[in-house]
């Protein structure tokens, strides 16, 4: 690496313009009222305000991104000369960025083409470039700001510092922003698990009913009935435990059998007084993580409800196939098809929140494919995830 490289031992060594501080007190406040009424505001202004104060010809913020490993720098909120760039890649550890993060501190580079390959490959002539580290307050940097001069020896510690103080005020905004971010997903959190707790609820009495009639035509007498309506209970119960919602943090992750899942999720339907399970299981051996196991208990749960519903189910001869395999392609595809039930006058408009529920896990929290289909004997669903998003 050259010497004449990194300077920013310059910085004091040259004269001081003098400094506006009016400014720079209207700099702040500008930035103050836009973090209160619009924070999505504050980084473009900060950098327009950066580089009006040092009287660059260039500025933007490099945002540092982890991945693709070791992390890479995304320019934004480009002005002036480089603003063609928006959106460029720059290598977290092949950078004047990169080295200001290590640093923790102002840097102050002279013609970083000359060792940059990138830099120069983009027909980019830098004269000097300073580079501000920025910070979310008491945590580690998410970027760089940088402003190119437009000759050498521009730049000066009266630069450095008034840059400084406008990115501590930025970094405040961005943690304002992400907070408010991490309110309103809390808020939407919160509300989703009402009305799923809700849905629950009524799904909760509709089986209900389904096992007490269920269990009262196929029990000879009040004690058999009591006894097998127990056992049904119990059943339902363990499959609750499976679909609720695991606020632990942290938690290690122990595998669960696919089949195990489904077991459970059915049990409490299955007719006893008739030959037979109403359920065919077949596939191999799946196991799931900790997190996702919820998220396929979910799904199993609402399939089954649907069916107890609308479908197959709701008759004491219908019955479910549930088959399952894993493609090359690191696929696995589960079909579930209802057979034998009371035919479907119409099919039914499943349009409602639990419909809705099941397509959201199986798409947002799985990156899934859900297709269904409606015979006269109940539904067809063909439901496609990768294994990668099973595993924890």
């Amino acid at each position: 690496m050259p010497s004449d490289l990194y300077i920013t031992d310059q910085l004091n060594k040259r004269d001081e313009t003098q400094a506006d501080y009016l400014r720079e007190k209207d700099a702040l406040q500008d930035l103050a009222g836009r973090m209160l009424d619009a924070p999505e505001d504050v980084l473009p202004r900060f950098v327009e305000l950066a580089m009006q104060i040092t009287g660059g010809v260039s500025a933007g913020l490099s945002l540092y991104e982890e991945d693709p490993p070791p992390g890479v720098f995304r320019w934004r909120y480009l002005i002036g000369l480089l603003a063609r760039f928006e959106n460029f890649l720059a290598p977290r550890n092949d950078s004047p960025c990169g080295v200001t993060l290590d640093v923790g501190q102002p840097v102050l580079a002279s013609h970083p083409e000359r060792f940059y390959s990138w830099i120069a490959e983009g027909g980019i002539a830098v004269p000097e470039v300073l580079l501000v580290p920025l910070h979310f307050t008491g945590a580690e940097p998410i970027g760089t700001l940088w402003i190119v001069a437009p000759a050498e020896g521009h730049f000066n510690a009266g630069h450095a510092r008034a840059t400084a103080e406008l990115a501590h005020f930025a970094g405040i905004a961005v943690r304002m922003r992400e907070s408010q971010r991490q309110l309103q997903t809390a808020l939407e959190q919160q509300e989703m698990l009402a009305r799923e707790m809700g849905h629950r609820v009524n799904n909760l009495f509709t089986v209900a009913q389904s096992l007490v009639q269920l269990t009262a035509r196929t029990s000879s007498t009040k004690d058999e009935m009591a006894e097998t309506l127990v056992g049904r209970f119990s059943a339902l119960a363990r499959a609750h435990a499976l679909v609720r919602r695991n606020f632990g943090a942290g938690a290690e992750a122990h595998g669960h059998e696919l089949r195990d899942v489904l077991k459970t999720i059915v049990e409490p339907h299955e007719n006893r007084a008739s030959d037979g399970s109403r359920f065919t299981l077949n596939g191999p051996s799946i196991l799931l993580g900790e997190r996702s196991l919820n998220g396929m208990a979910l799904v199993f749960h609402e399939l089954t409800t649907n069916s107890v519903k609308y479908g197959g189910l709701a008759s004491d001869r219908g019955r479910v196939d549930v088959e399952w395999s894993e493609s090359e392609d690191g696929l696995l595809h589960i079909v579930w098809i209802e057979r034998g039930g009371r035919e479907i006058a119409e099919t039914p408009e499943l349009n409602g929140f639990g419909s809705k529920l099941l397509r959201d896990t199986i798409t947002r929290q799985f990156g899934g494919t859900l297709e269904k289909s409606w015979a006269r004997s109940g539904l067809t669903a063909r439901i496609t995830l990768p294994m990668k998003n099973l595993i924890h």
